[in-house]
């Protein structure tokens, strides 16, 4: 059975969507403006 590209893609726009709703995950920062997860990123999702 071949993957189709399609599918690829959609799994791969699933996992950036996410992992931008995971503050424990640098996309989530990043997402909003930020280089990279913050040291006290518990503090800071919070807000």
């Amino acid at each position: 059975m071949t993957k189709s590209i399609e599918t690829d893609t959609s799994k791969a726009d699933d996992n950036n969507h996410s992992n931008q709703l995971n503050d424990n995950h640098d996309s989530y920062w990043q997402s909003r403006g930020y280089d990279e997860r913050p040291e006290d990123w518990d503090d800071e999702s919070e807000e």
